[in-house]
């Protein structure tokens, strides 16, 4: 790990000021994806800024009936609130699926957002990675591909989004707020919080240079039944290899969005309106496109039946 300093913000609009006045400064909140990170020297901050003593961690009813989750509430906390466990199950199914209890104590729903991919060759700082080194090329592309992207990849890169919380909020159609350097605030639609790799995988969400999360806002409760069917390579904790977050309505309709496939959670709107029509015409309007490596075709395959399985669920 390399040399960095280090400070502790008093509110947002100063721990964002604070990272625009330094060049390479990260915010620190749970650590549970940066500290790993930066010992494997994949990120070498100049400057921490210690977020943890600026509030921001309480879940709050809007006044339009849904929720403010605060930037640095814990899965923990996230997962097992009454109002979430009630009206937005599949949020809490997601985290609970995600990590140990150990990691879900510490991690924060800011955080959760923007870990970063687990591809093996972004982790092994002697194989090129458009991701870690712009420019420097994609080992991953003609590489063992077996957990990577099938759909919304690119030549640069084929790395997957590894969350299972972000999924869940894409299909609850969540918001994400922000504070600026400026001290200006903005709402980020999630569907545009994560952005697809192109030619510069490295930039991998919307926010810009010293933007701070704040919150995330879920809008009023939307009833059905909500299920996360995650499915991995072994039974502890592991990521996905698929998976799937899903709101069922009585009459067949509903939301989807899916997760280990691309880089950010996938959801295709049109792909929704085939729900009532079974899995197999869901999953054709919604990897319409894909572009599977031979090691990771099987993962079309593996849409389909998750989600059939989770609609064979909510027939009951």
């Amino acid at each position: 790990m390399k040399p960095f300093t280090y400070e502790r913000a008093t509110s947002p609009a100063e721990a964002a000021a604070a990272a625009s006045r330094t060049q390479g400064a990260k915010f620190i909140a749970g650590g549970t994806n940066l500290l790993d990170l930066m010992k494997l020297q994949i990120e070498a901050p100049t400057h921490l800024i210690d977020v943890n003593g600026i509030g921001l961690d309480t879940i709050e009813k809007t006044e339009a009936g849904g929720l403010r989750i605060g930037a640095f509430v814990r899965n923990t906390d996230l997962a097992a609130d009454k109002r979430v466990r009630k009206d937005y199950g599949v949020l809490s199914r997601a985290i609970l699926a995600g990590a140990s209890g150990q990691l879900r104590n510490k991690a924060t729903t800011a955080g959760n957002l923007l870990q970063r991919t687990r591809c093996p060759y972004f982790y092994d700082t002697n194989q090129s990675c458009n991701k870690r080194k712009p420019g420097s090329g994609c080992a991953a592309v003609g590489g063992y591909s077996r957990q990577l992207g099938v759909i919304g990849t690119s030549d640069a890169c084929i790395a997957t989004y590894p969350g299972d919380m972000a999924v869940a909020m894409r299909a609850l159609d969540a918001t994400v707020e922000t504070v600026k350097p400026d001290g200006t605030a903005r709402a980020i639609p999630l569907a545009s919080f994560h952005v697809l790799p192109g030619d510069t995988p490295h930039i991998e969400t919307a926010l810009e240079p010293g933007e701070l999360i704040t919150a995330v806002t879920l809008p009023a409760p939307l009833g059905g039944s909500q299920f996360y069917h995650k499915v991995r390579d072994r039974a502890s904790y592991a990521f996905a290899l698929v998976s799937v977050a899903a709101i069922i309505q009585r009459d067949g309709t509903g939301r989807v969005a899916v997760g280990g496939i691309a880089p950010k959670p996938w959801r295709v709107e049109a792909a929704e309106a085939s729900l009532p029509n079974g899995s197999k015409a869901t999953a054709s309007v919604l990897l319409a496109g894909a572009k599977p490596t031979a090691d990771n075709a099987f993962k079309l395959t593996l849409v389909e039946r998750t989600l059939g399985a989770v609609l064979a669920q909510a027939k009951g």
